[in-house]
């Protein structure tokens, strides 16, 4: 189809940028990302729930918002470790999860990289509170399971690519949007500002940690996509 439209030849490398220039559209465009930004929410409130069991907290539910906003509920100490590192998964989980699936894409792993896709909504929706909740993940996986069962092969990679690239640019907006809210005000309850009362450094620090983690995983995923 690539060459018919554009007389070029379509090549692997070439495939990578595209889908990156897709996903960037996606991220860049305010009425797309409004749409698209429920992914990165599922994902990053998945990031929290598994890393508080992991840490040893005991999740208690997960509630995603229609405007993008999500919240996961977890039981035990108010403080500590554990705590620290369930605050921070949230915000870095979208860009690690990119950074997994980049190494999955190399080595060839479509097929991995779609039914992990579909692992974390399952895992999601088992502890999903509310109705929209239940109605983003639902939908999200309508998606991911069309492309699966019914989309060809090549249309699974690209699939698969824009998933990864959209993860990584994706997770690293919701910071930048996260600061924003904090200069003006309005997000006093955010993650960052819940790690800076239980550790006493302050916000910006721990929002700087995230763009820090995120530019990270899309530097060393655009290596591995691009190699």
């Amino acid at each position: 189809m690539w060459e018919d439209l554009f007389g070029l030849r379509f090549d692997p490398d070439t495939a990578v940028l595209v889908a990156a220039g897709i996903a960037f559209v996606v991220v860049a465009v305010s009425v797309l990302w409004r749409l698209a930004r429920h992914v990165i929410t599922i994902v990053h409130e998945a990031g929290h729930a598994l890393v508080a069991v992991l840490s040893g907290r005991r999740l208690a539910s997960i509630r995603l918002h229609s405007d993008t906003s999500g919240l996961t509920v977890t039981k035990g100490r108010p403080y500590g470790p554990g705590m620290v590192l369930t605050g921070f998964a949230g915000y870095v989980a979208p860009s690690l999860l990119g950074l997994g699936f980049a190494a999955l894409l190399g080595a060839d792993q479509v097929t991995a990289l779609l039914v992990a896709c579909l692992v974390l909504l399952v895992g999601v929706l088992l502890w999903v509170r509310n109705v929209y909740g239940v109605f983003s993940v639902l939908v999200t996986g309508a998606v991911l399971v069309g492309v699966a069962w019914w989309a060809k092969g090549e249309v699974q990679v690209a699939f698969a690519h824009v998933i990864t690239w959209f993860l990584l640019l994706g997770g690293l907006r919701s910071v930048f949007e996260l600061q924003g809210k904090r200069r003006r005000g309005r997000a006093r309850d955010s993650d960052a500002d819940q790690l800076a009362r239980i550790t006493g450094a302050p916000g910006l620090f721990w929002v700087t940690c995230f763009v820090l983690v995120d530019v990270g995983c899309l530097v060393l995923a655009t290596a591995w996509l691009l190699a």
